[in-house]
């Protein structure tokens, strides 16, 4: 579904170890027994796969990666030629780099601390990336997005495809519709947008697995905020200049490229994939 051999390679193995530990302390006693006669790191890294499957937003990762890439390839093929990664993270695109992006210029906008650590890590594989590549530090709550974008270089006046992926729960719908507003006056008319919501209708059924996530991401400090009403979701984004082309929930979004089932994939419906235009 997703070929990318680098994002493993970009995660800290501190980061590493504490996903590790988190995924072994949540087996039961005797599947810990298990694990520790094993011993080795490929016992704890089957442990850690593991969970990582089980996990309600695994589906979701893979699948949205999947999809923003299929949209922005065909956004490359129209003549867009810029890529702005709104809270990049790890993500490693940059890196693969497909041979439909070779002219493809990046920008990757985070926070100042993700950004160098994600350096460092770069410089650590040996990674050296062309001048295309953009690593930009800013801190969002407090520049706007243009600024941002002005200073590392970006053409406001030529289409564009922007990320924001797995950032909108975690903040107010107040500063999500702010922000969707100022992407739409970033990029020129049919510039392209994806982005990723969870589904907050007040009637919608919440799941266990839903549940134990919201309450894991809670205890680490950055709790689910806001999301959006499917049924609503196309004249919210007409409200901030933005037209819908597309929104899929995760079941839909898996169905469409493993519909067969072969990758055990077990995806939920409360987050949605949407692919918007500038107008």
């Amino acid at each position: 579904m997703f070929d990318d051999r680098w994002g493993d390679r970009l995660v800290p193995d501190s980061a590493r170890a504490l996903f590790r530990a988190g995924a072994f302390a949540r087996l039961a006693p005797q599947a810990q027994a298990e694990v520790l006669a094993r011993g080795g790191a490929t016992a704890m890294d089957d442990v850690l796969d593991a969970s990582l499957r089980a996990s309600a937003a695994y589906p979701g990762v893979i699948g949205r990666s999947r999809y923003t890439e299929d949209c922005l390839r065909a956004a490359v093929a129209t003549g867009i030629g810029q890529y702005a990664l709104i809270g990049a993270g790890f993500d490693s695109f940059a890196v693969r780099r497909p041979p439909f992006a070779a002219a493809l210029e990046v920008f990757e906008i985070d926070h100042p601390a993700t950004q160098r650590l994600k350096r460092q890590r770069l410089a650590e594989c040996g990674i050296r990336l062309p001048g295309i590549v953009h690593f930009v530090e800013a801190d969002l709550g407090r520049e706007r997005l243009a600024a941002v974008l002005a200073r590392a270089g970006f053409r406001s006046s030529a289409r564009a495809f922007f990320s924001w992926l797995g950032v909108t729960m975690y903040l107010t719908r107040e500063t999500n519709l702010a922000t969707l507003r100022e992407i739409a006056s970033c990029g020129a008319s049919g510039s392209e947008l994806v982005f990723t919501y969870y589904d907050d209708r007040p009637n919608r059924q919440v799941g266990a697995e839903f549940a134990a996530m919201a309450a894991r991401v809670a205890a680490l400090g950055e709790p689910f905020k806001s999301g959006f009403d499917p049924d609503q979701i196309r004249s919210d984004l007409e409200a901030v200049g933005l037209e819908l082309i597309e929104d899929l929930d995760d079941v839909a979004v898996i169905a469409r490229y493993d519909a067969k089932g072969v990758n055990g994939l077990k995806p939920h419906a409360f987050s949605h994939v949407v692919h918007a235009r500038i107008r």
